[in-house]
């Protein structure tokens, strides 16, 4: 990121987003409008003592909501820019027009409480769009406990929880004690592969993933006990199904054929009691673990309707962009000039988003190219 950021040929329009466009390939015109941050972005040093001194507090969207940030914040550690930003919805100024602590703080004088809205003009020659996916709620899902049991995690809590710069600092500790998990499971194709409660399709790298994390449990704690629920695995890249086996034999992660049907907890321990139907020996279990982490749909991003209205481009049955063809022509829109990369137009992971991400970038070449070749014929 940070090397995109430095690149001469590169601008990154931060806290925007697209307002109108109109024009055909090689001669779009967007208008972007940029939100005020609320700091000058030229006087920030990153320095972080606007946060430290901030008394409002919010839940993170980068650590999945399990620890806190401040009215003032930069958004996660290797953010570009390294700069601060105030969100206005909880700020104390801009909600009773009290506090500018931060303000008074600062030793480059970089908040700017004046700031406002902008409009910025562009004409380009193409556009890719890559705008992700989001994660479904399960609590829809009711006989999970989403939500009422404070045990049972989304996998991207629980990505969070593992990783060296969340909450715990990589320690596996419960929500509902602190006791480190030592017997964990894993839930597949919760709001995936349903025509009753979430989506049809299935969401790519959640197999994969879960192994991966599977794997980075044991590593960090040999004595635990792991355990993954599925449907069928569906092990499609290089060497992925290497991977799987090498965590069943190697790393002894538990791979159990079938589709959870309710998870209870002990009211005395908070340990969950899952119980399943084992399709492969054919009867009913059930199984006691002190960690559920479910693995959940990637559904379209919210804003894809609003952006695809400005844009003119299709959007599938399910709200991801669609593209001419998914297998001859899989990065280019109905518009030509816009093309599409990633999970914006369906699951990917991330190999696949890669080689996606290169082809739209040659397409949007070979439109640059043929625009330069014009002008100086």
């Amino acid at each position: 990121m940070i090397e995109c950021f430095r690149h001469p040929n590169i601008t990154i329009h931060t806290q925007s987003e697209i307002s109108k466009f109109e024009g055909s390939v090689e001669d779009f015109d967007v208008k972007i409008l940029k939100y005020p941050r609320s700091v000058d972005e030229k006087k920030c040093t990153g320095c972080g003592l606007c946060s430290d001194k901030c008394p409002v507090k919010n839940p993170s969207v980068f650590q999945a909501e399990l620890e806190t940030r401040k009215a003032i914040y930069i958004a996660f550690p290797q953010a570009v820019p390294q700069v601060a930003t105030i969100d206005r919805e909880i700020c104390l100024w801009f909600t009773n027009s009290e506090c500018r602590i931060c303000e008074k703080i600062c030793p480059m004088k970089a908040v700017d409480f004046e700031q406002k809205p902008k409009e910025l003009k562009l004409n380009v020659s193409s556009v890719i769009l890559a705008t992700g996916f989001e994660l479904y709620n399960p609590k829809e899902i009711g006989e999970y406990g989403y939500g009422r049991y404070k045990n049972v995690l989304t996998s991207l809590e629980f990505e969070r929880l593992v990783c060296a710069s969340g909450p715990t600092g990589g320690v596996l500790n419960r929500l509902s004690d602190g006791h480190i998990a030592k017997n964990i499971a894993f839930v597949q194709c919760v709001g995936s592969r349903t025509h009753t409660k979430g989506y049809p399709y299935c969401s790519a790298s959640c197999c994969m993933y879960a192994t991966k994390e599977a794997v980075l449990i044991r590593e960090h704690e040999p004595s635990s006990h792991v355990s993954i629920f599925y449907i069928d695995l569906r092990t499609f890249g290089k060497g992925y199904q290497g991977f799987v086996d090498l965590a069943k034999s190697h790393w002894g992660v538990k791979y159990i054929r079938g589709r959870p049907g309710e998870i209870r907890e002990d009211p005395l321990t908070k340990n969950l009691i899952i119980h399943y139907e084992d399709t492969e020996k054919g009867r009913v279990e059930r199984l006691e673990a002190e960690v559920v982490v479910l693995c959940t749909a990637a559904i379209p991003h919210r804003d894809n309707k609003k952006l695809a209205q400005i844009l003119g481009t299709r959007l599938d049955e399910f709200g991801f962009f669609d593209v001419i063809d998914p297998i001859l022509n899989p990065v280019e829109t109905n518009i030509k000039g816009i093309y599409v990369c990633g999970s914006c137009h369906g699951p990917r992971d991330i190999p696949e988003s890669i080689a996606e991400a290169g082809a739209a970038a040659a397409k949007a070449a070979v439109d640059t190219i043929r625009l330069t070749v014009e002008v100086k014929s």
